[in-house]
């Protein structure tokens, strides 16, 4: 509240609602080096409602990441390391660019999809090197955004057990209460999807949520969502619970008020007790301890898969085997009768078989596009080994998953749909650009010669579009 404060922008009230859990995931169950961001094996955290960033920064800072108390008050200021919303590659500790609702949730899935697959190509028998969850906050808008409902059917589908999602559900947005616009059963609606479904009836309930996060890890066979019934601007006396919370700053009044509410010092500003912060800071040696557990784990994994760990190292790094261009196909002149689809399912079966970290596939377009790798199997709920991605017709869950199986590493992803329903996953496609991540995108009928289908699918002012995309 006071970064907001300072800033005179934001968004205070996620933070404040959302404390109390962060601190738990933090402290108790996220695995994570802050002297190394970039772990293998960490934990991913996604805060898919981004504009809550405050509460991420603080938790980064507070854990020893390098971000300075000074960037915490240049919060929303030009070349900060803090801007308004979260930004993989600028801030250390953030693994997914968010602001955009929806589009961390659904990337989340393209995360705890990588995390599967890797794990069933590389774990054996006492050697469990690839490890971890993906954490996940998400809001109401999070979940009314379409992109969400589709990405989480493909969750519960493929049956994700590493994901799990905290709900935080406030009842409130930017206009009012979500009974404005929103009024599902957020709880029965995932149980359809496939998801195990717990209820947490106060985000301050530490005991409750422990025993929740702890619940959702045991269910190894589905995704998990604690919907966790929380207060925005939790301690503010006149604004918690209501939209004046949500997206703007307190006041210099109320934060005095919400400091004497909460039995906060009034001054120095931006105050972080000390015992506080070596509580807090003990997770950077613990995360030491960690990492270097799992590096003997590693060496062990080494001495007993000695090639299968180098292939391991490789894929993590994001090298590509020697030689992954030597079986190219060269096409001539006077094959006027192959269509290019043709061809690149022809260059994707090539690639596949010397970069085996490369898969994918399309938004059940498969048999047009030529996306199957053709001596491989489905990727399916129970058998991650398979490098055929099944991602149905969802191509803006399929853009999104595409993005989060790149910021995962170890894997290559592609997705393929026809040019003009790239219109259908614009958003992920942009913010892979931002993040400077680069799943490969292949889109087929891509001219106005699909006469017969009509105007609907000729793509007349796609090129343009995607190239003026940053």
């Amino acid at each position: 509240a006071e970064a907001v404060q300072k800033a005179n922008s934001g968004h205070p009230g996620l933070p404040m609602e959302a404390a109390p859990l962060a601190y738990l995931l933090w402290t108790r169950f996220m695995r994570y080096n802050p002297e190394n961001p970039a772990w293998a094996n960490r934990d991913r955290f996604v805060l898919s409602a981004g504009h809550g960033s405050m509460l991420l920064y603080a938790m980064l800072h507070l854990t020893g990441y390098d971000l300075s108390l000074e960037e915490i008050k240049n919060f929303r200021q030009w070349n900060s390391l803090t801007p308004g919303h979260p930004e993989y590659g600028l801030t250390p500790g953030v693994d997914k660019t968010t602001g955009p609702l929806g589009q961390g949730i659904s990337t989340a899935v393209g995360m705890a999809m990588a995390e599967a697959h890797l794990v069933a190509r590389f774990n054996r028998p006492g050697h469990d090197v690839i490890d971890h969850f993906t954490y996940v906050i998400a809001s109401d808008g999070d979940l009314m955004e379409g992109v969400s409902s589709e990405a989480c059917s493909m969750a519960g589908h493929l049956g994700l057990g590493k994901m799990i999602v905290v709900y935080l559900d406030n009842h409130i947005t930017i206009e009012g209460s979500t009974d404005l616009a929103f009024s599902e059963n957020v709880g029965l609606r995932f149980d359809a999807y496939g998801w195990h479904v717990q209820r947490v009836m106060d985000g301050n309930d530490l005991a409750s949520l422990e025993s929740a996060i702890h619940a959702a890890q045991g269910v190894t066979d589905k995704p998990s969502i604690i919907v966790c019934r929380t207060i925005i601007g939790y301690g503010s006396p006149n604004r918690a619970g209501t939209s004046k919370a949500h997206g703007e700053a307190l006041g210099e009044e109320e934060l005095a008020l919400t400091k004497k509410n909460l039995g906060w010092p009034a001054e120095p500003a931006f105050y972080i007790p000390e015992d506080v912060l070596t509580h807090f800071r003990q997770m950077a040696s613990r995360g030491n301890e960690l990492e270097s557990a799992w590096k003997q784990a590693v060496d062990a994994y080494t001495a007993d898969h000695p090639d299968l760990s180098r292939e391991m190292q490789r894929c993590l790094n994001g090298d590509l085997p020697e030689g992954w261009e030597n079986d190219l196909p060269t096409f001539t002149p006077d094959l006027d009768d192959m269509a290019t689809r043709q061809a690149s399912g022809t260059v994707i079966n090539a690639l596949a078989a010397r970069i085996p970290e490369l898969m994918g596939g399309s938004a059940d377009l498969a048999g047009s596009t030529n996306t199957m790798i053709e001596a491989e199997t489905d990727y399916a709920a129970g058998h991650y080994i398979g490098r055929n991605l099944r991602f149905g017709v969802r191509e803006h869950a399929m853009g999104a998953a595409l993005n989060g199986m790149m910021v995962h590493g170890g894997v290559i992803a592609y997705g393929g749909t026809f040019l003009v329903f790239s219109d259908y996953m614009r958003p992920a496609i942009r913010l892979a650009a931002l993040m400077e991540v680069a799943p490969i995108y292949v889109f087929t009928h891509e001219s106005v010669g699909l006469g017969e289908d009509g105007p609907t699918h000729q793509p007349i002012e796609h090129y343009m579009a995607l190239r003026v995309i940053p």
